[in-house]
């Protein structure tokens, strides 16, 4: 008598969101099929609402375009992006699940250099289930990988970890490069395949891309607002990366960790760097000071939720940045705004007011 298969169920499909922003059709998820179609998918569309995107069959998804956007926040729809992929972020605001991963439909599935698919989500959720260790560097880096540990010298009191808040995945290809550096550097592809995860420490920034990223929604999701980017903004192309640095200032203050390294993802498009540095080049100049501000940030020890710890971060970009450029003062009012979204949409257990927003996507649930 033959014994049935064993049913292998998928990590965290009940408990993981999928959000991809597009202004296309998603022919793409073909690809990512084996690895996706278990799994929930949140697509936000951008652009003409009136476009019918098209979603291979088979995948459980929903979609919502600008009109479902501004019909569910009414006038809180001013701090969601148009025109711009940090509309991705109203994925992570209406998502019920515990885990988001996002990714941007021009990536494809990479092969390891043994020519193996790589599954991005699965490492992400291996990065996400395993501690980080941001107070101390090990040397062999992910003390938590098959094969390695924590090397000599390293404070036994330490080695529990923190909980991982986000796992920052990179890219074969086209490589993730500003306008000037796309100029310069026109033809050059990124063909390094480098086997490993590393914690960023404590008090150290990074530049977060959004194309390839997991995040634990519960513990981080109300600082991973992508700003004010795109249509009638002066500035494009860094909505991750504020989001980022947003995010990194908050967990290295609760205490939670961040990752970087493996999975990644193969990018197939190298978007046009003439278009781009119109976009970038006041964020070129802007960065110089965004980052001695964020560097030098310290957030009260009453802030014990992202939440409170973006709003006070909300009033120092105001006061910090403000004088600046006015578009900052903008930005600073729309975090708060955001904040606002997110918990009128997501009210806490504890709370007396339940949610009275009716969340109906253009493709129901």
């Amino acid at each position: 008598m033959s014994i049935p298969a064993t049913v292998v169920t998928p990590p965290l499909a009940d408990q993981l969101d999928i959000v991809i922003p597009t202004i296309r059709n998603l022919d793409f998820l073909e690809q990512w099929r084996p690895f996706f179609q278990p799994y929930h998918l949140i697509i936000v569309q951008d652009g003409d609402p009136s476009r019918t995107v098209r979603v291979p069959e088979g995948f459980d998804y929903e979609l919502y375009n600008r009109n479902d956007i501004n019909r569910i926040l009414g006038p809180k729809s001013s701090c969601i992006s148009f025109k711009d992929s940090a509309c991705r972020c109203f994925g992570f605001l209406v998502s019920k699940k515990k885990y988001i991963f996002t990714i941007d439909d021009d990536c494809f599935v990479a092969k390891d250099p043994s020519g193996q698919e790589i599954n991005a989500l699965a490492q992400h959720i291996h990065n996400l289930l395993t501690p980080a260790t941001p107070f101390f560097f090990n040397t062999l880096y992910d003390p938590y990988r098959e094969g390695a540990d924590f090397v000599r010298g390293y404070p036994f009191s330490l080695r529990e970890g923190v909980t991982t808040a986000i796992s920052h995945g990179l890219w074969l290809n086209i490589p993730d490069y500003d306008a000037p550096t796309q100029l310069v550097k026109p033809r050059e592809r990124n063909t390094r395949y480098v086997d490993l995860v590393m914690t960023i420490p404590k008090q150290t920034l990074f530049p977060m891309c959004g194309m390839n990223l997991g995040f634990h929604r519960e513990l981080i999701g109300p600082a991973m607002y992508f700003g004010l980017m795109g249509d009638g903004q002066p500035i494009g192309r860094y909505d991750d990366m504020w989001a980022g640095w947003c995010a990194k200032v908050i967990c290295d203050h609760l205490s939670l960790g961040v990752k970087t390294g493996l999975p990644y993802i193969w990018h197939s498009k190298a978007s046009n760097p003439f278009v781009n540095l119109k976009k970038e080049y006041k964020g070129i100049y802007w960065q110089e000071d965004i980052i001695p501000f964020f560097q030098n940030v310290t957030l009260p020890k009453e802030c014990t939720t992202p939440q409170k710890c973006y709003i006070e971060l909300s009033k120092l970009v105001k006061e910090k940045l403000g004088p600046i450029d006015p578009y900052f003062e903008k930005l600073s009012d729309a975090m708060v705004t955001w904040i606002d979204a997110w918990d009128e949409l997501n009210p806490s257990t504890d709370s007396a007011a339940a949610a009275t927003v009716k969340v109906e996507p253009s493709k129901p649930k």
